[in-house]
């Protein structure tokens, strides 16, 4: 699967205001520069728009722009995988999939009434920073899902 990084944000501190980056330096091992879960496991939150617009169908409502859904990487592609230690590929940083980042009440509050559960298992992902370096809007997005081996 491949697709294109079209915003990136982060929040200094909780509750805080997100920010839009052009640009962002992610630290193997830490997550995004500047990002309150910059150290955490949650290193870095993605999101795809593909999925928040099957959410927007189902809602019925206005428009849903996934930069708001508070996660810090929108890539342009059809889904994101929720396997543990799926790859995603954002130039040459290199983020392994932690596991799925469930939507908040603030998604009611932020696109209306039934965006959380419109939104379950479409609101992005964790993913833990495997290779470093530096991203930028418009970097190409390539994601390898985790291949199961079958007894044979």
């Amino acid at each position: 699967m491949s697709g294109e990084l079209l915003s990136i944000t982060i929040a200094p501190g909780y509750g805080m205001d997100l920010v839009s980056l052009a640009s962002a330096s992610l630290v193997e091992g830490h997550g995004i520069e500047g990002d309150r879960y910059f150290g955490t496991t949650r290193q870095v939150t993605v999101v795809c728009t593909g999925e928040v617009a099957k959410a927007e169908s189902e809602r019925g409502l206005g428009p849903m722009d996934p930069a708001h859904t508070r996660r810090n990487l929108v890539i342009d592609t059809d889904e994101i995988p929720r396997a543990h230690g799926t790859r995603i590929r954002i130039g040459q940083v290199e983020l392994a999939v932690w596991r799925d980042c469930a939507p908040c009440e603030q998604m009611n509050d932020i696109f209306g009434d039934g965006a959380r559960a419109a939104l379950k298992e479409r609101a992005g992902v964790s993913a833990q920073v495997v290779r470093g370096g530096t991203i930028t809007v418009g970097d190409p997005v390539n994601i390898e899902p985790v291949v199961s081996e079958q007894a044979g």
